[in-house]
């Protein structure tokens, strides 16, 4: 069969759209390995050697500490200092130069097994870009860099969620402008990318990301008012972290050198972790997990200090200048918000506020309607609640639209001291 100039066009990807995806899921894995094997060093086997709890508060404001110096040498020393300033980046960035990336690895590898709260999703991606423009361009020269940065994007995205819905969701915001193909024809080559990656990272992980939450016992009219309640005052939340993320960045900019910079960052990171616990380590999702399986245990006043300390955490760590991703910590407040309302107000099916919450902080902090109405949906992974999501995403987006983002950009005309993006 003769195919179309279209479809003749997209075929040539489909094999590079497969490495790409295959290879962004097991650079993933391999991090993801890596820093779990080291997280078993730090917070197990040393404590252990050493007489003392890995859940202790001197472990806990010690290791933090720590972790935060030895960052800080790697952003100072390694070649390329790790890249750019994380508070600069979003998910999605342009290419960076491929000598900063061992730099990159280590510092996030160094976070996450060190209990910092951010997640691997923006640095994996970035590391994944690059490398798939670096080798494809030597490869394909005449495909579009721009190509080869969607490959790797819906391949890490694929992988991170084992699924190519979100890396669809995502790629359908953008690039519309630029590429006047329709919508299908712009989102094949990644969709490929995507479904390798996440069938890489399920064959190989088994990823699950489902809480234990008792599943939605239906729609009822008072759950759509529930439903845009608890997604504004959630989205509202997200604004208090988004507001707040300038003012901590510009006062560890202060600091100056990146080691005191990060070791004040950590040792900060600590204090917070002392006071919410070990439950507020780490990137949140084997913790969240966690918390809803003890749900009972926890009371209302115990769930909104480990949403406050998480929430604090995140913005610390994400001005102070560690390496990770803000959906994973974002996903574990907004689960904690949503057990609060349910224990506030009990009528409140809890599958409903914690997939409500979730969508409300992810507006606010992502500024992506397609992302987190997708990772607000597979938290529970329940059909019934699909149209009261898309309902509560309107308040809350309302909420949210053409506020500033969590994000810094750098102002070249002061000689790129960072200027708040809004």
């Amino acid at each position: 069969m003769i195919l179309p100039p279209q479809a003749r066009g997209l075929a040539p990807m489909i094999v590079p759209a497969l490495l790409v995806g295959v290879g962004s899921s097991l650079l993933l894995l391999a991090l993801s390995e890596v820093s779990d094997r080291l997280q078993d060093v730090l917070w197990e086997r040393l404590p252990d050697a050493f007489g003392v709890s890995g859940t202790s508060a001197a472990w806990i404001l010690g290791m933090l500490t720590v972790v935060g110096f030895v960052v800080g040498l790697v952003v100072w020393k390694v070649p390329g200092h790790a890249g750019p300033d994380p508070a600069t980046t979003g998910l999605i960035d342009p290419p960076l130069p491929p000598r900063v990336l061992p730099g990159i690895a280590l510092a996030v590898i160094i976070g996450l097994a060190g209990g910092v709260s951010l997640g691997p999703e923006n640095p994996i991606t970035a590391i994944n870009i690059a490398l798939a423009y670096a080798l494809g361009m030597k490869v394909m020269p005449r495909t579009p860099g721009v190509a080869w940065v969607s490959l790797a994007a819906a391949g890490t995205v694929g992988a991170l969620f084992g699924t190519p819905v979100a890396a669809a969701l995502i790629l359908s915001e953008i690039g519309a402008a630029a590429d006047p193909r329709p919508l299908w024809d712009r989102l094949f080559a990644p969709l490929v990318a995507a479904g390798a990656g996440a069938l890489t990272t399920v064959l190989v992980a088994h990823p699950a990301f489902q809480v234990d939450v008792a599943p939605y016992p239906g729609a009822r009219l008072i759950d759509v008012v529930s439903a845009m309640v608890i997604s504004s005052c959630a989205a509202l939340v997200g604004l208090l972290a988004v507001y707040a993320f300038p003012l901590f960045h510009r006062a560890f900019r202060q600091l100056g050198h990146p080691v005191l910079r990060l070791t004040v960052g950590g040792l900060v990171l600590g204090a917070l972790g002392v006071l919410g616990g070990p439950l507020t380590l780490f990137k949140g999702l084997a913790e969240v997990k966690e918390l809803t399986a003890e749900s009972g245990a926890h009371s209302a006043a115990n769930l909104l200090l480990l949403a406050v300390v998480k929430l604090a955490a995140l913005v610390v760590a994400a001005s102070c200048g560690f390496r990770g991703g803000r959906i994973f910590p974002t996903v574990f407040v907004g689960v904690t918000l949503g057990m609060l309302a349910h224990a506030l107000v009990d009528s409140v099916p809890a599958s409903l506020a914690i997939t409500c919450a979730v969508l409300g902080l992810l507006l606010a902090t992502t500024r992506q309607g397609w992302l987190s109405l997708f990772t607000a949906a597979v938290v529970l992974m329940d059909l019934d609640l699909l149209p009261m999501l898309c309902v509560a995403a309107l308040p809350a987006w309302l909420l949210v639209t053409g506020r500033p983002e969590m994000l810094i950009e750098e102002d070249e005309k002061s000689g790129g001291a960072a200027a708040w993006r809004g």
